[in-house]
C-alpha cells in the first residue's frame, strides 16, 4: 500500500515565492548607496585636492598630448553653457536628486541600483557645488579640472552623470525594468536565479 505524503501547504508557499525577500531588496539599497557614496567623495576628494594644489587656470601635463588637469570653475553646464543662468541648473539639479532618491525605493535590479546610485553621485556632487562654493548659495562655480584633446573640461561627476545615464539608456532599451522584470516577457521575480542577475 502506498503512503500518501501529506501535502503542503499551498497559500504559504506561494505566498513566499511571490514576495519580494526583504533581505534582497535592502542589498539593492545597499548597493545603490555604495555607488553613490564613492562616486560622491572621489567626486569631492578630488575637488578639494585641485583647489588647495593648483590655482586657478593652471594647467599640468598628465599624459600628454591626451590628458591634463586644468582648473577652472565653471558657472554654466558642459563647454560652459548657460554662464549666467547658474541658479537654473541648481533647481534642475535638486530635482534630479529627488526624483532619483524617489525612484530608488522602487528598485530589484542590482543593475538599475549601480545606475541609479552613480547618477544620484554626480548629481549631488555637483549640486554641492552650486550651494556651497563661490560665489554664492545656490549660484556656485563647479570646479572642473579634467581635460581632453577638444573636449569640454570635466569632473569626476561629470563621468559618474555620463556613464550612469549610457547605463540607463542601455537597460530601457534591453528593456529591463526597475522591478527586474522585462517588457514584453514574463514576469522575474528578484528571489528567483534569473532575477538575481538583474
Amino acid at each position: 500500500m502506498t503512503e500518501i505524503e501529506p501535502s503542503r501547504p499551498v497559500g504559504r508557499h506561494d505566498a513566499s515565492a511571490t514576495a519580494p525577500p526583504p533581505l534582497r531588496s535592502r542589498r539593492r539599497a545597499w548597493i545603490s548607496v555604495l555607488v553613490f557614496a564613492a562616486g560622491y567623495v572621489a567626486d569631492q576628494l578630488t575637488k578639494w585636492w585641485v583647489e588647495t594644489t593648483m590655482t586657478e587656470g593652471q594647467v599640468t601635463d598628465v599624459l600628454p598630448p591626451v590628458l591634463r588637469w586644468h582648473f577652472i570653475r565653471n558657472p554654466g553646464a558642459a563647454f560652459s553653457i548657460g554662464e549666467e543662468h547658474t541658479w537654473v541648473f541648481t533647481i534642475i539639479q535638486a530635482a534630479v536628486v529627488a526624483f532619483v532618491v524617489v525612484q530608488l525605493f522602487r528598485v530589484r535590479s542590482s543593475l538599475w541600483a549601480v545606475a541609479l546610485g552613480g547618477l544620484l553621485g554626480g548629481v549631488l556632487g555637483n549640486l554641492t557645488d552650486r550651494l556651497m562654493r563661490p560665489p554664492g548659495f545656490g549660484v556656485g562655480h563647479v570646479v572642473d579640472f579634467i581635460a581632453l584633446p577638444n573636449f569640454a573640461i570635466f569632473n569626476i561627476a561629470d563621468s559618474l552623470i555620463v556613464c550612469s545615464m549610457i547605463g540607463i539608456v542601455l537597460l530601457m532599451f534591453t528593456g529591463l525594468r526597475l522591478d527586474g522584470t522585462r517588457e514584453g516577457g514574463e514576469s522575474r521575480h528578484t528571489d528567483s536565479p534569473e532575477g538575481e542577475h538583474g
